[in-house]
Parts: structure tokens; sequence; C-alpha cells
């Protein structure tokens, strides 16, 4: 059964964790070195960050821990 107000074969879109604004105003850079950012960069970088959260999650668990350390982000 479908749950109420999905489209059929649509994929789930997740939400954005990363804060568009300033993400573009930090990837933009300053001064001599300014850069354009495509809307669909910050996608990427959203789903990027999806992949860290689901590899510290991983890596928690197999170290047996509940509690998710910075090192387990940075390995």
């Amino acid at each position: 059964m479908m749950a109420k107000g999905k489209a059929k074969g649509k994929a789930k879109t997740k939400d954005m964790l990363v804060v568009g604004s300033k993400t573009k105003e930090a990837l933009k850079g300053s001064g001599k070195n300014t850069f354009n950012v495509s809307s669909d960069t910050l996608i990427a970088l959203n789903e990027h960050v999806y992949w860290l959260v689901d590899q510290a999650q991983k890596r928690c668990a197999a170290n047996g821990r509940k509690t998710i350390r910075p090192y387990d982000i940075l390995a």
C-alpha cells in the first residue's frame, strides 16, 4: 500500500543538510579568486554529506558504540 500523498515511482527527495546561502558564499570565495556556483553543486554536496553521515554511523556501530565521534566522520 502506498503512503498518502506519494506519487507512484517518484524517488524520495532528501532534506537539505547544508545551508545554501552560507555554502554558496564559502564556495564563491572573495577578492581575486571568485567562482560561480551552479545550482546542482549544492545537491552534490548534500549527497556527499549524507554519505559521510552513513559512513560515520556504520563506523560507530562497527566499534560497538552509540555515540558518533568526530573521528567517525573524518576517518
